[in-house]
């Protein structure tokens, strides 16, 4: 692929010591572009804007999807990507939903290594830090007809992180807006299905709650996600956490976690069915132990307190607990601190 190094580093101007989520960008970006049936060569480039029309297609029809992913600095001074396959083979599924073309994983794998390689002094070396890495396609077409467009370009950058969340997460179990619906695009990372949370969430934050907890469309009886999270409750000594669909996005860190859990006996795990009566009445009777949220950003985030109906109940963050035991056991092997036994970390 061609490479194109910017001739000027902005590595000097980020202060790696007090990182705001997703506002820095590293020196480059990697780029392929669709038409005619086919991706050309990905090139890789200085990060910089995009020029496009009032008339590009995606600001009129919403046909973009991303994906969220990061790397690690790991103890031998090597660079982990974790599990980037299962984001590839995601962003195709998302792909697939929004009648876009499917990405030649390939072309993934091989250019989010290059991309990562070439600004490899960008991964954060601080524990708990890393470089988010940000694929994303989008209909690139110039015209304003409500069919899908012919043209799409494949973009990826990077910004080094620290923790996504900082202080007590609350939640408020949303009973009104709806995230997903069956039938719908709630399995794909479609960009829409952010924009759509946006308003209850800002509601929910006007009530003094950090996120909300995303119940069934149907009746709101149903625990679905928390925020862009995918959610897990202890009760009982029992990992439990709501099984997918395609109202539910497929959570990387939610999968990895379940094999970890199986396969080390940390807890009993149950995936099925969480009505929302029935943690709320584990609360007030004190067996929820736990609860957080699993994803990307955060990883693990331990929920403080989830309000219902005007009413909050409190939920203990052990520092022994589960959560943080197996936030642990994944910190560990991304980075080199403990084995790889399933080959998850791409090393370089």
């Amino acid at each position: 692929m061609k490479i194109t190094k910017t001739k000027q580093s902005r590595i000097n101007d980020v202060d790696f010591s007090n990182l705001v989520f997703g506002t820095q960008f590293s020196d480059h970006m990697l780029i392929a572009e669709y038409s005619n049936g086919s991706w050309s060569e990905p090139e890789i480039k200085p990060y910089g804007p995009l020029s496009f029309t009032p008339a590009m297609h995606t600001l009129h029809y919403g046909q973009a999807i991303f994906e969220g992913q990061k790397a690690y600095y790991m103890e031998d001074g090597k660079i982990g990507i974790f599990r980037p396959e299962a984001n590839a083979k995601r962003l195709n599924h998302s792909a697939r939903r929004m009648f876009m073309p499917e990405l030649p994983e390939d072309l993934f794998m091989e250019g989010i290594q290059a991309l990562v390689d070439l600004d490899r002094q960008w991964v954060p070396k601080a524990e708990n830090h890393s470089l988010y890495l940000r694929p994303f396609m989008f209909g690139s077409s110039e015209f304003v007809a409500a069919r899908p467009s012919e043209k799409y370009i494949f973009c990826i950058i990077c910004s080094p992180v620290g923790p996504y969340y900082s202080g007590d997460v609350k939640v408020k179990v949303e009973e009104t807006f709806t995230r997903s619906a069956s039938g719908g695009v709630g399995s794909t990372k479609c960009a829409g299905n952010y924009g759509g949370a946006f308003f209850a969430t800002d509601q929910a934050r006007k009530e003094g709650y950090t996120q909300v907890i995303w119940t069934d469309h149907a009746n709101h009886e149903l625990v679905e996600e928390s925020g862009t999270m995918n959610v897990a409750f202890i009760i009982d000594d029992t990992f439990i956490t709501p099984p997918l669909s395609d109202r539910i996005l497929a959570g990387i860190t939610r999968d990895s976690i379940l094999t970890l859990l199986r396969d080390r006996g940390i807890v009993k795990v149950e995936e099925r069915p969480v009505k929302v009566e029935e943690v709320v009445n584990a609360a007030k009777e004190g067996r929820l132990q736990e609860a957080f949220g699993m994803g990307t950003a955060a990883v693990i985030s331990p929920i403080t307190s989830i309000g219902f109906r005007g009413t909050d109940y409190a939920i203990a963050t052990p520092q022994d607990g589960y959560a943080m035991r197996i936030k642990k056991e994944l910190t560990d092997l991304r980075s080199g601190a403990a084995e790889d036994p399933y080959g998850w970390m791409l090393k370089f």
